[in-house]
């Protein structure tokens, strides 16, 4: 069965006017619920996990002065998000997701986190809406309870995982391939073990192309027991932060290479949603559902 994280928190309310679209996070398992691709049965509530799975990522200093609230002011703005205790418990909790979505990976081939995908959280700072990296905690937890030893965490947001491949630059035992837009945020790029940077208006065909061409053979080299999927929709043509030009066909085309090669070659993916901000939150929430629709069709 297909097991998604997912808890009410995620849908945190923020200020009138702020560009994040937190109402994506409630509608997305409405939909899914909705149309039949899951019941109830398919969801888990996370809950609150041991700090110290956080402390393997994450300076001490720089968490508890985020659980505490007493991050100085700058680095707060970077973040983009009012602080507050119920910021920081939501990403906590989201973390706790995909803890426990990376174990239900192991068992079943695949499981969802409903947000996640905070990729841009460094060892020891936040920025762009990432206050905690979900993905590399997750990594880290598998590797500390000897579940897996080498994982690939395959990033195709449409922004740079520089978080992530900060916080894995010395460590061989987690690969980090982020494919993403040259010219968008974050302006100053970090090394992944492997980036892409795309041109403006990369469309469908150029985009496949490329993917289909990198990920086998990247697989083939690396030879991961676990794979990580970020897979944010903000590579739509219609997406405010993002500048490139794919179809939700494309997108979904993607998604759908990602998830039948983990499936073909065994490998368990564990999937968080990443971004995706296109005005029309119709667009979001079906380019989203996708994801979920296509884990069903191929996995169970």
């Amino acid at each position: 069965m297909l097991k998604i994280a997912y808890h009410p928190i995620y849908k945190h309310p923020l200020p009138k006017g702020h560009r994040f679209p937190m109402e994506k996070y409630e509608l997305l398992p409405q939909q899914l619920l909705h149309e039949g691709t899951c019941s109830d049965n398919n969801f888990f509530k996370p809950e609150k996990p041991n700090d110290k799975y956080i402390l393997a990522v994450h300076t001490t200093e720089y968490y508890y002065d985020l659980v505490n609230v007493t991050l100085d002011q700058r680095a707060a703005r970077k973040i983009g998000f009012p602080l507050s205790e119920v910021l920081v418990e939501r990403e906590v909790i989201i973390a706790d997701g995909t803890i426990k979505a990376s174990e239900y990976a192991l068992k079943n081939g695949i499981a969802m986190n409903v947000a996640g995908g905070t990729h841009h959280a460094y060892t020891n700072r936040g920025e762009a809406f990432c206050l905690l990296n979900d993905q590399a905690i997750g990594a880290r937890y598998l590797q500390s309870k000897g579940l897996v030893k080498k994982i690939l965490i395959v990033d195709l947001d449409v922004h740079q995982g520089n978080g992530t491949a900060e916080i894995f630059q010395n460590d061989s035992s987690v690969f980090t391939f982020s494919m993403h837009g040259k010219s968008n945020y974050p302006f100053k790029k970090e090394f992944s073990d492997l980036d892409i940077a795309l041109e403006n208006d990369t469309n469908d065909n150029t985009y496949l192309k490329i993917l289909k061409d990198t990920l086998p053979k990247l697989i083939d080299e690396q030879q991961p027991d676990f794979i990580y999927y970020l897979c944010g929709v903000d590579v739509i043509a219609s997406d405010k932060l993002g500048k490139l030009a794919m179809s939700i066909e494309g997108c979904k085309e993607r998604d759908r290479f990602v998830l039948q090669t983990c499936k073909d070659l065994n490998i368990p993916v564990m999937c968080s949603m990443g971004g995706g901000y296109s005005p029309d939150i119709k667009i979001i929430v079906n380019a989203h559902a996708n994801t979920f629709r296509l884990a069903q069709e191929i996995f169970f």
